[in-house]
């Protein structure tokens, strides 16, 4: 069974950074897409952004400009490097995997908190 990690979460002000990880149990190369989605009191779980295994990336309208995701194949790890960073960013942020197209096969992390307060 494929396990995601997340961290990197926590308090941070507006305007400041965090970066998230997200630690996996294989080879991230052998999933089709990872990705970034968040989750706020009270609202649906929403896409933030992904990383092909082709290297192609897409975000959020809401976070263009601001986040960064990226790999490190050799830690089989992926970050999100969230800037200025707002009040309307503070959810819990989840680490998705997919295997495969069809089939596909999708494994989700525990997820981590980030808060954006002063």
């Amino acid at each position: 069974q494929v396990q995601l990690v997340e961290s990197g979460g926590g308090l941070v002000q507006p305007g400041g950074s965090l970066r998230l990880s997200c630690a996996a149990s294989e080879n991230i190369l052998s999933f089709v897409v990872m990705g970034w989605y968040r989750q706020a009191p009270g609202k649906q779980r929403e896409f933030v952004a992904l990383l092909t295994s082709g290297g192609d990336t897409d975000y959020a309208d809401s976070v263009k400009g601001r986040f960064t995701i990226s790999n490190d194949n050799a830690k089989n790890t992926v970050y999100l490097q969230m800037n200025s960073l707002k009040p309307e960013d503070t959810a819990v942020y989840f680490c998705k995997a997919r295997r495969g197209v069809i089939p596909r096969y999708d494994y989700w992390g525990q997820g981590t908190q980030v808060t954006v307060s002063s």
